[in-house]
């Protein structure tokens, strides 16, 4: 079993921190997106969409997908539970998880594409618009996750789970995204700092 991960992205952290939060080692090889080698020929063989994370198992099969690769862990190694207990603990997990992916996460990635001049050879072409128009609607979102956050202390509970991880990471991007959120959502902070503090955060 390989990973094939980018230490730099946000997708591959994803699954670095949902590994670490299960205690689970898996042997990696990097890949350097700045050096286009998701790009070569061998590992487009891996990814036809020639991104990372590629996970290849033992006989070969390949799952993509930073969430599809969570999901075959958790499959693996059931406790501690990261996608949730029950039909409605479950749809809540996904609910609060895919909303970040795609009211934070995505638009966050669209101002960081659009923008930062790392990014000029992969975002081809950048345009400003682009950033200027999701950047809203990223702090508004912030609001969304901040009253949620006055309500519980994860997202989708009582319990620590994969919307967090994603919650992380995306909170995390903001600042490549030169981001910042409002001082004021304080309960945004508090969660942010309390997932900061876990181990896992560093992976």
């Amino acid at each position: 079993m390989i990973l094939y991960d980018t230490k730099v992205a946000p997708n591959p952290r994803r699954v670095r921190i949902f590994l670490a939060e299960k205690g689970i080692e898996v042997p990696m090889v990097q890949v350097d997106l700045g050096k286009m080698e998701h790009k070569q020929a061998d590992y487009s063989k891996i990814n036809a969409l020639q991104r990372t994370p590629s996970l290849v198992l033992d006989d070969g099969t390949v799952i993509t997908e930073s969430i599809a690769i969570c999901r075959y862990f958790e499959e693996l190694q059931p406790e501690p539970n990261l996608f949730g207990r029950g039909a409605v603990g479950c749809a809540t997990v996904e609910m609060w998880r895919r909303r970040v992916e795609l009211h934070l996460m995505m638009p966050t990635a669209m101002v960081f594409r659009h923008t930062h001049p790392a990014m000029a050879a992969l975002e081809v072409p950048q345009i400003a618009q682009v950033a200027e128009t999701n950047r809203p609607r990223v702090l508004d979102f912030l609001k969304v996750l901040d009253e949620r956050l006055a309500e519980t202390r994860w997202l989708a509970g009582d319990d620590y789970s994969v919307a967090d991880v994603d919650g992380l990471v995306a909170m995390d991007f903001l600042r490549l995204a030169r981001i910042q959120p409002p001082a004021e959502l304080t309960n945004l902070a508090r969660w942010h700092g309390e997932l900061s503090a876990r181990p896992s955060a560093k992976a």
